[in-house]
């Protein structure tokens, strides 16, 4: 069934409770996202069990089945193609019962931190794929640079990698007003004016504005405040005037703001950003790495590491690249060596065994989730020592910034071996690389050697049933079904 996507689309629909039960669906990098018009109706025990599935999260109204990389796309067309074949319910159900499901939600769950952290991701997780594309580009101009190869083609390599960052202020104020619930192009318009060169003739708190200025965050608050502005104006103007007046006080009140208060404001903001991670890895890099290497994994479970997203954004249009990005993928790097240890010392359980041979690539390319969901956090301990793993890490790539070795990435999304050819440095190429991969090596030794001593694993018997050391119940080798206990 790991390989047949239908077959595992099949098995998944009647335990989440059929068509009728799946309001929406999408899907990330690992998993697929549904919001559902009854939770109850869900059967997480076989959903949990069954052979593909690493793992469950719920956040808010959505419940997401991970299902790995590339797994996931390939499922969730086959998903939505069962689903649009048996749905019984008319549209009008659905959205009815949508509506009462997220009105639940949103009073049981969402806090001012939670809805504002979503909100974040929702804006700039769709900016992710274009950020890798243009990174790796923009990698490959530089190197081609450095070598002294084909000149004619890197300016236009460059200008390709250059693009989507020079307009990124549009993108972002698009999503921004989708996302607030107003009008996405007057979102974008309201933001193009960060980048337009004529602010270069705008004067705000007595000094010259640059185009630029503010950057994605100037860009996400204009078009958070284009928001407001027109849901005033279309709560208060008659239609006739609305189609009219509405887009055009919009951009302008949004607009003047932007120009001389919000655009400033920005700019202070994200060179504080910028001047405190420079002053972080300068003169704490071991401690800063120890701490961000070490808390990045608990982050990811809990997808909270999207709001980290504007910071690397931030970094990468003031000084070309994102000095946190290499030690927060240290924390990937411990959890790939908790997982070796898991898989060297629990030989019998051959389930687990078959999970960790499967998303150990995933792994090593960065995307943690698979490991995380299918091998450490539900043994428990695996899942503090990967952090340890990736502390140590984290420790050695902030220890080389102290002494003026920076590691960075200029564009975000990858990880792991995956980062390599984004790194960027001022140490030269081949320095940073190898501080690079000492931090990852570091972050697979210790987090190999912690879970292999204190992860809490002791051999299984040949019954198949794995005993924990930490006081745990056995765990079952094989799902689904029950085993007998291992004797003690």
């Amino acid at each position: 069934m790991h390989n047949e996507p239908r077959a595992t689309a099949a098995a998944l629909l009647p335990l989440v409770g059929g068509p009728a039960n799946v309001v929406s669906l999408a899907h990330c990098v690992t998993r697929l996202r549904l919001v559902l018009a009854d939770r109850t109706a869900v059967r997480d025990a076989e959903l949990r069990a069954l052979p593909g599935v690493l793992g469950v999260v719920e956040d808010g109204p959505s419940y997401q089945v991970v299902l790995g990389p590339g797994a996931v796309g390939r499922v969730t067309e086959a998903f939505e193609e069962l689903l649009d074949a048996g749905r019984g319910d008319s549209a009008e159900q659905l959205a009815r019962r949508g509506a009462e499901l997220r009105a639940r939600h949103k009073e049981r769950n969402a806090t001012p931190v939670k809805t504002a952290l979503r909100r974040v991701a929702d804006i700039f997780v769709p900016l992710i794929p274009a950020l890798i594309g243009c990174g790796i580009l923009a990698g490959v101009a530089g190197l081609l640079r450095t070598l002294e190869l084909l000149p004619g083609l890197t300016p236009a390599l460059t200008a390709l990698s250059a693009a989507f960052m020079a307009l990124i202020a549009v993108f972002v104020g698009y999503n921004t007003a989708k996302v607030f619930g107003g009008t996405p192009v007057l979102g974008g318009a309201v933001a193009a004016v960060v980048v337009h060169p004529g602010v270069a003739e705008v004067t705000a708190f007595g000094t010259p504005l640059a185009p630029g200025q503010g950057g994605v965050l100037g860009a996400l608050a204009a078009a958070a405040l284009g928001c407001c502005v027109e849901k005033w104006c279309r709560a208060r103007l008659p239609g006739t005037l609305d189609v009219l007046l509405t887009p055009t006080l919009t951009v302008l009140v949004a607009g003047l703001a932007t120009l001389y208060v919000l655009m400033y404001a920005a700019g202070e903001v994200a060179t504080a950003v910028g001047t405190a991670a420079t002053w972080l890895l300068e003169t704490t890099g071991a401690l800063a790495g120890l701490l961000l290497g070490g808390l990045f994994l608990p982050l990811v479970m809990l997808g909270l590491h999207q709001a980290l997203i504007p910071l690397h954004t931030t970094l990468i249009e003031q000084q070309g690249h994102t000095v946190l990005l290499p030690l927060l993928a240290m924390a990937g790097a411990g959890q790939v060596g908790a997982a070796l240890a898991v898989y060297v010392r629990l030989r019998h359980d051959t389930s687990l065994r078959t999970t960790i041979r499967s998303a150990l690539p995933a792994g090593l390319l960065g995307v943690g989730e698979p490991l995380i969901y299918g091998v450490s956090l539900p043994l428990g301990r695996p899942f503090v020592t990967a952090c340890v793993g990736g502390a140590a890490g984290g420790a050695f790539v902030g220890l080389f910034a102290m002494l003026s070795t920076e590691v960075g990435s200029t564009a975000i999304g990858p990880s792991g071996w995956a980062l390599f050819p984004l790194l960027a440095g001022d140490a030269g190429p081949a320095w940073t690389a190898g501080v690079y991969g000492g931090g990852l090596l570091t972050g697979y030794v210790v987090g190999f050697a912690v879970t292999y001593v204190f992860g809490g694993l002791r051999r299984a018997d040949p019954v198949g049933a794995v005993c924990d050391s930490g006081g745990h119940e056995p765990r079952p080798a094989d799902r689904p079904g029950p085993r007998p206990a291992s004797p003690r």
